[in-house]
């Protein structure tokens, strides 16, 4: 029986997650401060969201593509960007090291999201359709321009993993949680690119759906399309003590090798608190 005042995770919730429309033919994503648009069509799909808690040990990334791991960060303040800046790369660099047993770990670079962001702010919003932040080509053409830059000398690598650590630092339980999909449910062939444009503004409807030079050489994520097959998970009430690594890319395709995900409204908790959380990416070389 719970403490009185406790919120109990049901074992499953039914949620709405975006998928790409089949009739989606321009898909890109114009990230500015605090908002993004993307120009693709999405359509809601009612999904059922399983509760991993009992069986988060169980999880592994090479299992499923993503795991949840117990870690305590001395930045007392993620919206603090020079006490992330000087101390929160060299924890995650150890964390992955340790949950992937890479040879060397590269960050890349934070994020941090809020449900109430709002344009021109310093936080994006939550992701809000079925996404890996990477397509596989510009997984490994990233990641081969990024060991170069920080091994020229080096020997090379045999295998890489392109992945996201994932925070929540808001009071559990968060209003938009992360829900992650089983890599093990993914075809090899699904995955559609939506090319990203990082931009100081929004541009007009005719610039947003008109030619876009360079497009093929831009950063570009998958999107999917809505399958049944999907088994998509979610961890209720993080904690700021614990991290959850989920792959956008692993080379190795023996194994879970990405991992779809996104956030969902939680409607299980009528009292949750707005989410916030930090996301850290990361490339990890076996060599």
């Amino acid at each position: 029986m719970s403490a009185p005042g406790v919120e109990v995770p049901a074992d499953a919730v039914e949620a709405e997650i975006l998928y790409l429309s089949p009739n989606s033919t321009l898909n890109r994503r114009y990230v500015a401060p605090g908002i993004d648009v993307n120009t693709g069509q999405f359509e809601p799909h009612q999904v059922l969201i399983r509760n991993g808690r009992p069986f988060q040990n169980e999880f592994t990334l090479a299992s499923h593509g993503f795991a949840l791991s117990q870690h305590r960060s001395r930045v007392d303040d993620f919206t603090d960007k020079a006490a992330v800046d000087a101390i929160y790369p060299a924890e995650i660099i150890d964390v992955v090291k340790t949950m992937t047993g890479a040879d060397l770990v590269v960050p890349l670079g934070w994020i941090v999201r809020t449900a109430d962001a709002t344009a021109g702010g310093g936080t994006q919003p939550p992701a809000s359709d079925a996404h890996v932040d990477f397509t596989p080509r510009r997984a490994t053409s990233y990641a081969e321009q990024v060991y170069r830059r920080v091994a020229p000398e080096g020997p090379g690598f045999k295998r890489f993993i392109a992945s996201s650590c994932w925070r929540a630092f808001s009071e559990p339980p968060q209003d938009w949680p992360l829900t992650v999909c089983d890599g093990r449910s993914v075809g090899e062939d699904e995955g559609t690119p939506n090319v990203m444009v990082v931009v100081d503004a929004l541009p007009d409807h005719e610039t947003m759906y008109g030619p876009l030079p360079g497009a093929e050489a831009m950063p570009a994520a998958s999107v999917f399309h809505y399958n049944p097959n999907h088994r998509w998970w979610y961890f209720p009430n993080m904690t700021r003590d614990e991290v959850l690594l989920l792959k956008f890319y692993d080379s190795e395709h023996s194994q879970a090798w990405r991992t779809p995900h996104t956030a969902f409204r939680d409607t299980s908790y009528p009292h949750a608190k707005t989410r916030r959380s930090i996301e850290f990416r990361t490339f990890a070389f076996f060599t």
